[in-house]
């Protein structure tokens, strides 16, 4: 599977290992990541592709808006990463 904008991915190398995140963006061999806690919209971690293994494109409103450019919260990423993952509450801290 292609990695693309929106596409949920599971960290397989680094210390974020086995973390899942939403790509914000593209750029050639990096990916831009971010899933609302450790890594906020505002800030996303830039991440080599290689070090990141699709799990899919979930079908969302967050994907949708990350696709259409609309802002986005941290804590709308939380969420859906949670429900997609089947974590109990994703809007706790820490």
């Amino acid at each position: 599977m292609d990695i693309a904008k929106s596409t949920v991915v599971k960290s397989i190398a680094g210390r974020d290992k086995g973390k899942y995140f939403f790509v914000l963006a593209v750029e050639e061999d990096f990916l831009l990541l971010a899933d609302g806690k450790l890594r906020k919209v505002e800030a996303p971690k830039r991440k080599k592709r290689r070090h990141a293994q699709a799990v899919g494109v979930p079908d969302t409103r967050v994907a949708e808006k990350i696709r259409s450019g609309e802002r986005i919260t941290n804590s709308e990423l939380r969420r859906t990463l949670a429900q997609l993952s089947g974590e109990g509450n994703p809007d706790q801290e820490g």
